[in-house]
């Protein structure tokens, strides 16, 4: 069942996540937000859609031409696969979710050492090794009182010790202790475990598509 807040939900979303990403400032549109973000590999703007027609998806998308082009709509994949052509690839599922943010920073497990820090409204948490290798690292977006963690990732060989709970407890409680009180982000499937045992609430799925280049290569979004 859909959470009757998803619209909101979902600008408070964008809003942190263009921080984040050091994005445009989203546009209002009748059906959602166009954001141009041009990143060099992989983006180069996004179409969001909180509650997409079928009507509105296949407009919007006649008017697409740029590769790499994104709709991100707050809708199963099921159902909004049919409304676009093989132009328009299908990637992974996100969840949006969000919890109310606490204070309380959580200690490093022995062997590891935590450095947060802000810049430009961007929080990023760095988890290192005490010989100082990468172990996990994450960021969150500051929107006034919303916190968008964002690209939240662990080495490889570092997974499964809890490191991606502590980037995300100690996002949230930076987040905190500099006025944000709500969370918001889109999971992924793997992700989306992680936040639900650290007390996120799923409100609704996205199912996200690109538009392919005419002769598709390595440009992938991370």
């Amino acid at each position: 069942m859909r959470d009757p807040d998803v619209r909101e939900l979902v600008r408070m979303w964008i809003s942190g996540w263009a921080v984040s990403r050091g994005s445009a400032e989203p546009v209002e549109r009748p059906w959602g937000w166009s954001i141009d973000v041009g990143a060099p590999v992989g983006e180069v703007g996004r179409h969001v859609l909180p509650e997409p027609t079928e009507a509105e998806v296949r407009k919007l998308a006649e008017t697409v031409t740029a590769p790499t082009t994104w709709l991100k709509l707050f809708a199963e994949d099921d159902t909004v696969r049919p409304w676009l052509d093989e132009r328009w690839r299908l990637d992974a599922p996100g969840f949006l979710m969000s919890v109310p943010l606490t204070a309380g920073r959580p200690g490093a497990p022995a062997g590891y050492t935590v450095t947060s820090w802000e810049r430009g409204g961007v929080l990023r948490v760095l988890v290192r090794t005490e010989d100082g290798h990468l172990a996990a690292r994450g960021q969150a977006g500051l929107a006034g009182p919303v916190a968008v963690p964002d690209q939240i990732t662990t080495a490889p060989g570092h997974r499964r010790r809890g490191l991606g709970a502590l980037v995300m407890r100690t996002l949230q409680s930076a987040a905190y202790e500099r006025g944000a009180r709500t969370g918001v982000l889109v999971g992924t499937p793997e992700g989306q475990a992680l936040y639900t045992a650290l007390g996120w609430t799923t409100h609704a799925p996205m199912a996200s598509l690109v538009l392919e280049p005419a002769n598709p290569g390595a440009q992938r979004r991370a």
